[in-house]
């Protein structure tokens, strides 16, 4: 295996790409009645957001934690603000959430 030099590392670096990480967290509202059903239309919107390329990863978290998810946007935070607003999730007070800036590099992808 050939080792990484500064120089690839200084290469690599230039060609980042910049995205939004957003980590969604539970309130207990997602305990309520009917919040089953605000969840599903949240999941719905995540497979629209995915398949309009605006969503590029999204990755339920399953713990004890109050985090329900990791997800990385193709937009910048003030534009994944906006789209996380009008979630109906967050709409509801089901879920908040947090943004940070983030950069990735090419090829980078999750398994298959």
């Amino acid at each position: 295996m050939s080792q990484v030099t500064d120089d690839y590392m200084r290469e690599m670096l230039q060609r980042t790409k910049p995205y939004t990480l957003v980590i969604l967290h539970k309130t207990p509202k997602l305990n309520e009645l009917h919040a089953d059903k605000i969840v599903w239309e949240h999941g719905r919107r995540n497979f629209e957001l995915r398949r309009d390329g605006i969503l590029c990863v999204v990755c339920p978290v399953r713990d004890e934690t109050d985090i329900s998810g990791v997800r990385v946007f193709s937009t910048n935070v003030e534009e994944t603000r906006k789209i996380m607003d009008e979630d109906p999730g967050v709409k509801a007070g089901i879920f908040v959430y947090e943004t940070h800036p983030t950069r990735s590099f090419p090829g980078d992808a999750l398994a298959k």
